[in-house]
């Protein structure tokens, strides 16, 4: 299951872009967004997924 950013609570810091292994979050717009068909939930890199660890604000980065 792939990880969705919540676009209402979405600061636009960045911070999860550049933690994200697999390359799997962009800009669009204003907001960041996580392609799911590249998301793996950093399954085989890290023990939980970057964007969630490294997101600002809490409950943003959750599963889809």
């Amino acid at each position: 299951m792939a990880y969705k950013i919540i676009a209402s609570q979405c600061t636009a810091c960045g911070a999860c872009e550049f933690e994200c292994p697999n390359s799997a979050i962009s800009m669009k717009g204003d907001i960041y967004i996580i392609d799911a068909v590249k998301c793996t939930q950093c399954e085989g890199h890290f023990d939980e997924p970057q964007c969630a660890a490294v997101c600002p604000v809490e409950g943003t980065c959750v599963p889809a």
